[in-house]
């Protein structure tokens, strides 16, 4: 009797797990549910304000003119002592013109918004076309180390969505020695549609979704969070920390 080679069998049993209908439900839902969440409650919870009991009131320059202004409000009405700004070169976005340093421009906006010169500080970062936020937050630590200041808690002015991502990357580079809060800023006119009508605010959205994750599990490709690994020639040239006229 003939009885063929097994191993030369073209087609084996095998026993297969498949989901119920109502499992596939269930995995739908898992999927689809917090795609939901995000869509209603992203925005808002990138955008949260959490500030800290701080004297120290940090702007991110690139926010515009109606950004510093507010900035400038903030400070007024929580007793800081003093307000850094920071930033690198601009761009045309949310400000007139670009190619000059958004700490300098929010300086002089916050000179017009009745803050005295002996409470600001001028935290320039270097120029980057990435890590933006982890240059500013170096600039800002080098230039409260250059002024005597060690504070025990500051608070992060910036735009909108964007604040999770900057109160991380500030958190990081300060330490903990000290509490990183954030003021989320965004122009009045937010309030008034959800952010899917926007193409703007849908981009920003995207974009930081992505740049928070990023730099929540990947530290966005850095090596180290140290500020004083980040010092280069250029920048050492070009920082100016300023405390009074």
């Amino acid at each position: 009797m003939f009885l063929p080679d097994r191993r030369l069998q073209l087609i084996r049993r095998r026993t297969v797990w498949c989901p119920t209908w109502l499992g596939i439900i269930c995995i739908a839902l898992l999927l689809v549910f917090p795609l939901f969440w995000w869509c209603v409650s992203g925005e808002s919870f990138l955008s949260t304000t959490q500030r800290s009991p701080a004297k120290i009131l940090v702007v991110e320059g690139w926010i515009g003119r109606d950004g510093i202004r507010a900035a400038a409000t903030e400070f007024r009405q929580h007793d800081y002592e003093f307000v850094v700004a920071t930033g690198g070169l601009t761009t045309a976005e949310r400000w007139e013109e670009g190619g000059w340093s958004y700490a300098e421009g929010a300086e002089r906006e916050l000179i017009r918004s009745g803050i005295p010169v002996d409470r600001i500080i001028v935290a320039p970062s270097r120029d980057t076309q990435s890590q933006r936020t982890y240059e500013s937050a170096t600039a800002v630590w080098r230039a409260l180390q250059a002024s005597g200041t060690q504070p025990k808690a500051l608070n992060v002015f910036t735009f909108g969505a964007h604040a999770k991502r900057s109160r991380l990357v500030f958190a990081k580079v300060e330490g903990s020695e000290t509490q990183v809060g954030v003021v989320s800023w965004v122009p009045s006119n937010y309030q008034a549609s959800p952010w899917w009508r926007s193409s703007d605010r849908a981009r920003d959205l995207i974009g930081e979704t992505v740049g928070y994750l990023f730099e929540a599990f990947f530290n966005s490709g850095r090596g180290s969070n140290s500020a004083g690994k980040s010092v280069s020639p250029d920048l050492s040239n070009r920082s100016v920390v300023r405390v009074g006229p």
